[in-house]
């Protein structure tokens, strides 16, 4: 069977994008997945999202990560957001269903704001943080980030039998001003860093924007550059959580599987 699909990034986080709509793609053959999102013998990806129709909702989200495992993916989503206004399924403002949840974006131009979950805190973890915004991310602060081993110790963390068995994503990240950080991220499901990470740059503007007392900080990644704006409540929750950054169709093409 021929497929059409189009591939998006934020940020450099990269995605498969498949109009799903009619339901003809088999969503439960992982190995499928795994091959598609194969930088070397499929499209390559560092994940896969289908868009289908839902009742409620202008559309919902299934993503994949690029070994078939399911999570949030911040990055990915605002890339649906952008695919499905292309597909003409929205407009400037959409409000659809992934995992985690309902979410809302609002495109401008090429940058995509979207509304996250609300996150109830921020947990002390291996002498680090912890924060689940939708996917679970570990937040480590180095000096030298760009120098720092990410693969070696992201991969050691993401093991570690403190997250048993799930596991964890994991970010390195260093401050760059009072209001912004350098983040550099391993992703579970990848196995390995990624250029960019929605929901772990989201973490880490979460942890950093409470010890400074900011609820708008700027994120530089590998790929690009992101914000993240929130609102912090008395009880140490989150809420009004908005990820702001480009994302982009790179390419389109036809595949047989």
């Amino acid at each position: 069977m021929d497929i059409t699909f189009y591939k998006y990034q934020g940020t450099g986080n990269d995605f498969v994008m498949i109009d799903d709509r009619d339901e003809s793609f088999d969503l439960q053959n992982l190995d499928q997945v795994s091959r598609l999102c194969d930088r070397r013998f499929g499209i390559g990806a560092d994940g896969l999202i289908a868009i289908r129709n839902h009742p409620d909702f202008d559309f919902e989200m299934i993503y994949f990560n690029a070994d078939g495992s399911q999570s949030m993916c911040g990055n990915g989503a605002r890339c649906a957001a952008a695919f499905s206004a292309f597909l003409g399924i929205v407009g400037q403002k959409t409000k659809f269903l992934a995992i985690d949840g309902p979410h809302e974006a609002v495109l401008v131009n090429d940058q995509v704001e979207l509304l996250m979950g609300d996150v109830k805190g921020i947990d002390a973890k291996l002498g680090d943080f912890f924060v689940n915004t939708g996917s679970p991310h570990h937040i480590r602060f180095v000096e030298k980030v760009v120098e720092y081993p990410v693969f070696e110790e992201g991969r050691t963390v993401r093991f570690d039998a403190a997250y048993s068995p799930g596991g964890t994503n994991v970010n390195f990240v260093q401050p760059l001003a009072n209001d912004e950080v350098f983040v550099r991220t391993y992703e579970r499901g990848v196995e390995d860093e990624t250029l960019s990470c929605g929901t772990g740059v989201t973490a880490a503007a979460l942890v950093y924007g409470s010890q400074n007392g900011q609820n708008h900080v700027k994120i530089s990644t590998p790929g690009g550059k992101l914000s993240v704006k929130f609102q912090s409540n008395p009880d140490g929750s989150f809420s009004k959580i908005w990820l702001i950054g480009p994302a982009v169709q790179v390419f389109s093409g036809k595949i047989t599987i």
